[in-house]
């Protein structure tokens, strides 16, 4: 066999062994560390802020991962913590008034948890702008990724309980107090301001 004819040969072995070889620049481990170690500690500071210590921190620091930083991200932990708020606030309203009208009713839910007022101010108030893991090209202050970790909080609560109630009963204190629903609160958010209301 020629010499010539062996060069693809040879070239294709190359490449397969350089990419089964090659191992990228290690990671120091203090650099590592250091992104591990302020990320839990603000899981830790969320957890005072919401009044919920997690049984399994794992549910936490997912609902804290938002679709663009990894494929384990908070989207369905998200729908959960929708509908739990949606139904603590039916609950709650129908509690106060059986013969609210089902119009009345939806406005109220849908403003709760509207993503550009109620639930995007929660979540700033709660600072998750500063928690939540995004990538580097998505901007962790709009409304929707701070209103999407925000309702994963709550969907990550009730599978830590495994109790949609326990997590619908810390949203309402973290909303604006047990036995108070609020709509929205005076809060800078980008170039626009709200003005929370609250129904007790």
């Amino acid at each position: 066999m020629h010499p010539r004819s062996l060069l693809p040969v040879i070239c294709i072995v190359a490449a397969v062994a350089a990419v089964v070889f090659y191992s990228p620049p290690p990671v120091s481990a203090q650099s590592l560390s250091l992104r591990s170690s302020s990320f839990s500690v603000a899981l830790e500071t969320l957890q005072k802020h919401i009044n919920y210590d997690f049984q399994n921190i794992g549910l936490l620091r997912r609902a804290m991962t938002h679709s663009s930083y990894s494929e384990e991200n908070n989207k369905a932990f998200s729908i959960l913590g929708e509908d739990i708020i949606e139904t603590t606030v039916s609950l709650r309203l129908l509690a106060k008034d059986v013969d609210i009208s089902s119009k009345d009713l939806t406005d109220r839910v849908s403003e709760i948890s509207k993503v550009e007022t109620s639930c995007a101010v929660d979540g700033m108030r709660l600072g998750l702008q500063n928690v939540v893991r995004v990538s580097s090209n998505t901007n962790s202050s709009t409304s929707s990724v701070v209103c999407g970790a925000f309702r994963a909080i709550f969907g990550a609560i009730a599978l830590d309980t495994g109790k949609s109630d326990d997590a619908g009963n810390v949203f309402l204190v973290v909303h604006g107090g047990a036995g108070v629903l609020c709509t929205s609160k005076s809060v800078h958010f980008g170039r626009r301001t709200w003005t929370r209301l609250c129904l007790k």
